[in-house]
């Protein structure tokens, strides 16, 4: 008999296997409590508008005595870097004796539509870093950019470079143009300046939408098919929850900002060009001479792997170092293969230059 051969008896078994196991998991998630995220104990230490920046509590005695930064991108939550007890990037530099700041951006309303990317760079990053060298009584700090906020931390430390002891960029997007760049090329094709100009903010559900669709048979349809197969299991539920949580809680983004990033990143790769302009700034990548740990994922589609690898060949750093992680975009952060990997990395790393 064929294995793949579908018989009455045999769709009948799986249709009540499927019926037992979704009963099953709703009777788990009755059961859940509210799904907690960013586990790491910290504490707010300044804020400007939406903008805080917190500190995290050692849990080492001995601490790296360069503090280090980090910014995450505009899109989304930063606690995607803190999400839960064991699978936290935060948690494991905590634990290997970094002693570790981040900005969190907010939620933009109506009054930051007009907000440009000098504000963000010129304004609110170089503010957090001189508070940060204030607490410390340092000239310059480390910094740690994650995917848009590596392309903020590169921009910033071309600007002020003698603040920015040592550079790490993770899943970081430099050539905008990269061949098979899927987010890029639909952005490439779109008038946004007619979008900005009508909407204002960008709703942070549209932008979430445009990167589901990107891989629409695994983000929006098998993942919901295969949970029926976890939700038995309340950890493995709580974890699912914890990531569709992050997913769907997406900030609008400042109208003016968005404009600016992605016309001259996205559709005229500036980066990679040297023409970005941050206020009255270029940005010259070929300036930056500090170390540099460049870390990408192999299998990422958000942000391919040519892309951030080409930042080797803008910079004029002599000491630059680059570091794959065999996985996606998310995955470099909350994977369990992630942990044993990434911030034992950038610890060492970090020490080495200390």
């Amino acid at each position: 008999m064929n294995p793949f051969q579908v018989t009455p008896n045999t769709l009948a078994e799986e249709i009540h296997e499927f019926n037992s196991k979704l009963a099953k998991g709703f009777e788990t998630l009755s059961n859940l409590d509210e799904i907690d995220v960013g586990v790491s104990e910290k504490e707010p230490v300044y804020k400007e508008d939406n903008l805080v920046l917190y500190h995290f509590k050692a849990r080492t005695k001995k601490q790296n005595s360069v503090p280090l930064l980090i910014v995450y991108a505009l899109v989304n939550r930063p606690y995607m870097a803190d999400l839960q007890d064991g699978r936290s990037m935060i948690q494991g530099l905590l634990d290997e004796g970094l002693d570790v700041y981040l900005i969190d951006w907010g939620y933009p309303d109506s009054a930051d539509k007009f907000l440009t990317l000098d504000d963000y760079i010129n304004g609110y990053i170089d503010r957090c870093v001189d508070v940060i060298c204030e607490k410390h009584k340092r000239k310059n700090i480390n910094i740690l950019g994650i995917c848009q906020g590596g392309a903020f931390s590169l921009c910033y430390t071309s600007l002020h470079q003698e603040k920015v002891k040592n550079l790490i960029t993770t899943v970081t997007p430099v050539d905008f143009h990269t061949k098979h760049d899927l987010l890029s090329n639909m952005v490439r094709k779109i008038d946004i300046d007619l979008v900005v100009d009508t909407l204002g903010n960008i709703p942070g559900d549209m932008l979430n939408m445009a990167f589901l669709s990107l891989k629409p048979y695994s983000l929006m349809g098998q993942k919901y098919v295969d949970l029926v197969n976890i939700l038995d299991d309340e950890k493995k539920a709580l974890n699912f929850l914890r990531m569709e949580k992050w997913i769907f809680d997406s900030p609008d983004q400042a109208g003016e900002a968005y404009r600016e990033f992605l016309k001259q990143f996205y559709q005229e790769n500036g980066l990679v060009k040297s023409t970005v302009k941050i206020g009255n700034d270029i940005v010259d990548l070929g300036k930056i001479e500090i170390p540099i740990l460049n870390i990408y994922a192999l299998h990422d589609h958000l942000v391919p792997p040519d892309s951030s690898k080409a930042l080797e060949g803008c910079v004029s750093s002599k000491d630059y170092q680059a570091l794959e992680f065999p996985g996606g975009h998310i995955g470099i952060y909350v994977s369990g293969k992630a942990q044993k990997m990434i911030p034992p990395s950038v610890a060492k790393w970090l020490s080495e230059r200390t």
